[in-house]
């Protein structure tokens, strides 16, 4: 069996789990300043490294192995996207990436979750809406935003689905998973979809994990953005 990151964050004592180690990336001060004083008051989170670049953050993120990165999708020299990606591909385990945004419909949003990105956050969000998006991600069991996240999909997926796509999704999981799939994109948590098909939470994370591996992402969001790109969930 495969050690988690839930895994990694046991502390010495016992079953309580270590603080979330997050590092920020952002090319202005005062953003990161401000997110570092939000994040610091939190028993369960600590920001253990800052990057002002794109550049910065990739090597910083590698030697640090944080849980959570809160990455700017707009820096120099690197973008977010181009240093979401490197991050995913330069580690075996890699950290879940929050991207920070002014505009919720911005292109570059999209591009970044297509990446890898586990979710976005608005930067003019308040702080209980910041530390939650950073729980809701690290425990992985639902869509940060699911909303959003589908008006996205539906703006800028609609031009790529394809009907051969669709039938080698279909024949690649399961009638369940299929189910499971469907209300993922609906944004349910694990509980909810539990619930909805009569089954367990196991049971559900277990189908979820099938999803994720057959479809070849490595969370959620990802799986999510599949099933719009390929027409397997349709706009609307």
């Amino acid at each position: 069996m495969t050690t988690t990151q839930d895994d990694d964050r046991r502390a010495h004592g016992g079953d309580a789990p270590r603080p979330l180690r997050i590092v920020l990336a952002d090319d202005e001060h005062m953003v990161r300043s401000a997110l570092r004083a939000i994040l610091g008051t939190e028993s369960d989170m600590e920001v253990v490294g800052e990057a002002a670049t794109g550049a910065e953050a990739v090597p910083l993120i590698r030697e640090l192995r944080p849980d959570i990165v809160l990455m700017d999708v707009r820096m120099p020299e690197i973008d977010g996207i181009r240093a979401t990606e490197r991050v995913l591909a330069g580690m075996d385990r890699p950290p879940r990436i929050i991207v920070v945004t002014t505009f919720e419909n911005d292109a570059y949003v999209y591009d970044a979750l297509r990446a890898g990105a586990s979710g976005f956050l608005l930067k003019r969000s308040g702080a209980e809406d910041l530390v939650q998006a950073v729980r809701l991600v690290a425990r992985s069991d639902s869509l940060l935003f699911p909303a959003a996240v589908r008006q996205l999909a539906a703006r800028h997926a609609a031009q790529r689905a394809a009907d051969d796509a669709v039938r080698t999704l279909r024949a690649r999981l399961s009638e369940r998973e299929r189910a499971v799939l469907r209300l993922m994109t609906a944004g349910m948590t694990n509980a909810e979809i539990a619930d909805r098909l009569g089954v367990g939470p196991a049971t559900v994370k277990t189908h979820v994990a099938g999803v994720l591996a057959k479809l070849g992402v490595r969370d959620r969001t990802q799986a999510v953005i599949a099933a719009y790109e390929c027409g397997f969930v349709r706009p609307g």
